[in-house]
């Protein structure tokens, strides 16, 4: 199955786009502006990962014959792979190296590129909580070049956030909360 899984760019882009953000629903036509490829080279792709079972196809829309497609969580394979893309991006090394060593942090936001889906060499995070801009931001200058990625974040302390200052961030990922 793995070398089903890893033999294309598009495919890779697509998986990318999948298993960063769980709960998108991407459709043939969206992926085909995005991606900036054929129809069929897009819908060839989604028929092999629906084969594999790693994506699902919901048409539940009567009134559209548009098909709707996210990976599918159940998948023995899913939490794996996520991990993978993770790593591909270099998300796994920013939660463990950076995230994780702030202390008192309450929630982790993705936005920008990557929670789109797309191979961003920017990281966009929103930090909510009790943090020492100083040492982030030393921890952040040895992240980047260990991930080739420049990092960006906006902090805000728990009483200062509300979810409305998230709204015109486009798609938001939630990588922590406690």
């Amino acid at each position: 199955m793995l070398d089903q899984l890893f033999t294309g760019k598009i495919r890779i882009r697509l998986l990318t786009k999948l298993l960063l953000n769980p709960a998108a629903k991407v459709y043939l036509r969206g992926l085909e502006r995005e991606l900036d490829v054929s129809s069929n080279t897009v819908r060839l792709e989604l028929a092999k990962l629906s084969e594999m079972h790693l994506i699902e196809a919901d048409n539940n829309d009567a009134q559209t014959k548009v098909k709707h497609y996210s990976v599918n969580t159940d998948h023995p394979l899913y939490t794996s792979l996520r991990s993978i893309i993770l790593q591909h991006v270099g998300l796994d090394q920013i939660l463990e190296k950076v995230v994780n060593k702030l202390g008192s942090l309450r929630k982790v936001y993705l936005t920008g590129g990557l929670a789109e889906g797309k191979n961003s060499n920017v990281i966009d995070l929103v930090l909510v909580g009790d943090v020492d801009k100083t040492y982030l931001h030393q921890l952040i200058d040895r992240v980047e070049p260990m991930i080739g990625k420049k990092i960006r974040v906006a902090v805000f302390a728990e009483s200062e956030f509300g979810e409305e200052q998230l709204k015109d961030l486009g798609i938001v990922i939630n990588l922590i909360e406690t």
